[in-house]
């Protein structure tokens, strides 16, 4: 059965006839976004959601979402989604940072300009009649220091236009290396000294509890006097009450504000003040970066639903589809371990330790992690998966690490998984063979070559004779065919162990009477999803 796709906000009809072409199922209602009621009601019958920034979706909408694995946002904002829920409730949500980088970049340097020349208001005086040729004198953008606050992809941008001008460009960014700082030419400062040098102070980071009010009024108390202040990140990143004191006392000489902390924004403590231009959220409001972004999101989407791609998620590892088909079988095998683990583990878990070895060392590491945290929390909710099993983790105060090691066995690579309880550790380690299919291929320390299926039933005992016996009499004896038969030992007369791969679920009863043969220090019955 075909995927399928609510678009719930207007969009490219181009877009839409990409789902088409893809094979995905796709209901175009461009005006549903404004109707929460009927959106909660009709949201539970698709697996992906396309949207902009009408539609809000929130818990209540999540909550109705029966079937959705994917929300795609056309554009970089997501303050319309409830990130938390969806990723609670395992639904990926995208955005498509890419499509409209330029097109904000580009309206960033325009209001530099429009504000440096004072264009917007000497337009609407010279469209009034007036010659006021001596009222707006200007500034040249030229030899000016621009402080750039987020030198990521549109912040980036920003800078190499800048330095076209022939403008000095300085950069706070906690995530700026040295040696992206030099490849792009800005100088790298902290925010104070940025605050104290620049002549324009432009933004470009997204909103979050550590951004939020970057620029307050503190912060713009510290500016150099005469500076002149451009958002067309987000609202919210900036004191606005603050700023229009500061424009009105002079401290501030103009301000360019594309974004404001409420939109839509019909009152606002900048509006009306002399050399402030304000612009709706015009930012990505181009024909080519609607367009871009409309198709980005189609294609996202269907490559996720139909190959299991992830591109550009917010709350998941991101895997190319070529990374999906090489590492199909092997985040198949981390949920394996991760699973046996879940199913063995009883008591509270502390922490989780991940080695790679080998060629799954250089594989995508976020993703296989997210796949085995994901097996060890399907034990405690069955409905968690890659998206939300580390939020799981983390409200259950789960400390996860991972280890990288080069080649260091028989196996090209393998994967080995263990879990810190207050009791004790417990670890597994797997490998995919040439086939593509997992094994499991260390359990305690004990080597074995175990083939996964659906059904297993895992023993731990000394190494005696009788146990095969017991194993195969017990359940060949009452209608359970062993598939599979594996045996471990660290050394003769010592603690082994048999993980058997049975075509059926092994009853209690049976269970029961492993246990009163009295060789058995452990018999668990497990169950893993090798669909």
């Amino acid at each position: 059965m075909a995927p399928k796709v609510l678009v719930s906000d207007k969009l490219s009809e181009t877009a839409v006839q990409i789902f088409r072409d893809r094979g995905i199922d796709v209901d175009f209602q461009p005006d549903l976004g404004k109707d929460k009621e009927k959106l909660a009601e009709v949201i539970g019958q698709y697996d992906g959601l396309a949207i902009r920034s009408a539609t809000k979706v929130t818990e209540k909408i999540l909550a109705a979402a029966d079937n959705l694995k994917v929300i795609a946002r056309a554009g970089i904002g997501t303050d319309n989604i409830d990130k938390v829920a969806a990723s609670k409730k395992g639904v990926i949500v995208m955005n498509t940072p890419f499509g409209n980088m330029i097109t904000t970049a580009e309206h960033a340097i325009a209001m530099m300009f429009a504000v440096a020349r004072q264009i917007p208001e000497a337009s609407a005086s010279t469209h009034a009649g007036k010659w006021e040729k001596s009222k707006f004198m200007g500034v040249e953008l030229t030899n000016k220091t621009l402080g750039v606050i987020g030198a990521g992809n549109i912040g980036g941008i920003v800078c190499d236009r800048a330095r076209g001008l022939k403008m000095k460009v300085i950069a706070y960014d906690p995530f700026l290396g040295q040696e992206k700082a030099d490849k792009i030419g800005v100088e790298k400062v902290e925010l104070e000294e940025l605050l104290t040098r620049a002549d324009f102070i432009t933004l470009h980071v997204p909103l979050t509890d550590q951004t939020r009010n970057i620029l307050s009024r503190e912060a713009l108390e510290k500016t150099k006097p005469g500076v002149r202040i451009i958002n067309c990140a987000r609202g919210g990143l900036v004191d606005e009450e603050a700023l229009a004191d500061l424009l009105k006392s002079g401290h501030v000489a103009g301000a360019g504000f594309d974004v404001f902390a409420e939109e839509p924004a019909t009152e606002n403590p900048l509006f009306g003040l002399p050399n402030v231009v304000c612009t709706p959220h015009l930012g990505a409001a181009t024909t080519e970066a609607q367009e871009n972004v409309a198709l980005q999101v189609a294609e996202q989407m269907s490559d996720y639903l139909l190959t299991g791609a992830v591109t550009n998620a917010l709350n998941m590892p991101s895997v190319t589809a070529e990374e999906a088909k090489v590492m199909g079988p092997w985040i198949k095998l981390a949920d394996h371990l991760g699973a046996f683990i879940g199913q063995m583990t009883t008591e509270p878990i502390k922490a989780i330790n991940i080695l790679y070895d080998g060629v799954a060392s250089d594989m995508n590491l976020a993703a296989l992690t997210s796949a085995a945290v994901a097996g060890i929390m399907k034990s405690v909710n069955p409905e968690v998966n890659m998206v939300s099993a580390p939020v799981v983790a983390k409200e259950r105060g789960v400390k996860i690490s991972t280890t990288k090691q080069d080649k260091s066995g028989a196996f090209e690579g393998y994967i080995k998984l263990t879990v810190v309880t207050d009791q004790r550790e417990r670890s597994i380690g797997g490998t995919v063979f040439s086939d593509g299919k997992p094994r499991f291929i260390q359990i305690k320390g004990i080597n074995i070559d175990a083939e996964i299926g659906e059904y297993m039933l895992y023993t731990t005992n000394r190494d005696e004779p009788g146990i095969i016996g017991a194993l195969g009499q017990t359940l060949g004896g009452n209608g359970v065919n062993i598939a599979n038969f594996t045996l471990g030992r660290i050394a003769p007369g010592g603690e082994a162990i048999a993980l058997l791969y049975v075509d059926a679920p092994v009853p209690q009863n049976l269970i029961e009477k492993l246990h009163e043969t009295g060789l058995f220090q452990q018999i668990k019955p497990l169950h893993f999803d090798v669909g």
